[in-house]
């Protein structure tokens, strides 16, 4: 059940996830709509985000749009705030979905700037915009796209792991300072998942992750536990449950722990 007793009905509720057109966050666009929502898709690209609108449209009329741009972008997500509302009313819900990977240990700071603008400020940007309102209103909800590399770590990809981190500790401060205000905050930490960011990680030249990721979800499966988690009202949505595991793991013992991903590494690390 969730904090407040009450199971919350996504029905008639108005969305925007970002990150919309491809993956985890295409699977949650088609998922809240099905569950009741009108949502506005948000992407960079234009002509797949399309593509998702009009799966929406074709199942669900006119409770779909999209918006083209970039969801660290200020203006941008101010954009689209604006047209949800021109389109919907109120915003609800905002999942802030969007995310990049940038495989390395040394990188530079072109590769440090995007991870920290995608994976961290868009969350922070887009809740500055949307918090005054929902405090006025007494409602609404915030999900981040975190991953279970923000409960332990990603091996390999120094920026990934340290802006999910960063995006966890931001969900926790948000569910923390905004729940008494009627806002209610979920943290998604998924582990494996089919998408293009799992066969880019895949393809890294220097580790081979094939036997590191655990269980390998469908985009679709995890939209559904997102969903069930949402209308919960529940903080960390973990559709591997395993991924708790691991944490608590690392809580109990971090030498150990940092002993065993020490191993890990060596062991998934290709040959010269």
């Amino acid at each position: 059940m969730s904090v407040k007793g009450i199971v919350m009905d996504i029905g008639g509720k108005v969305a925007i996830v970002t990150g919309g057109a491809y993956g985890i966050g295409r699977a949650i666009a088609l998922a809240l709509a099905d569950a009741g929502a009108s949502v506005c898709v948000f992407d960079r690209s234009g002509e797949a985000l399309q593509a998702v609108v009009g799966e929406v449209e074709a199942k669900h009329p006119g409770r779909a749009i999209g918006a083209v741009g970039n969801a660290a972008n200020t203006d941008d997500i101010s954009s689209v705030l604006r047209q949800t509302r021109e389109a919907f009313g109120p915003i609800d819900l905002y999942c802030s979905n969007a995310g990049v990977a940038s495989p390395g240990v040394a990188l530079d700071d072109k590769a440090w700037s995007e991870s920290m603008e995608t994976n961290l400020l868009a969350h922070i940007r887009a809740a500055d915009l949307l918090l005054p309102e929902w405090q006025q209103r007494g409602s609404g909800y915030f999900l981040i796209t975190a991953s279970a590399a923000g409960l332990t770590t990603q091996l390999g990809d120094v920026a990934y792991s340290v802006t999910k981190h960063a995006a966890v500790a931001l969900a926790e401060w948000l569910s923390i300072t905004y729940h008494g205000c009627g806002v209610s905050v979920s943290c998604l930490c998924p582990l494996g998942v089919k998408t293009n960011m799992l066969q880019q990680l895949l393809e890294n030249e220097e580790y081979d992750y094939s036997g590191a990721i655990g269980r390998v979800l469908d985009a679709d499966e995890v939209a559904q536990i997102v969903v069930e988690g949402i209308r919960n009202e529940q903080f960390l949505i973990l559709p591997q449950p395993e991924v708790l595991e691991f944490f608590r793991r690392k809580a109990a013992d971090y030498d150990r722990w940092l002993g065993g991903m020490r191993r890990l590494q060596s062991q998934i690390r290709r040959p010269e």
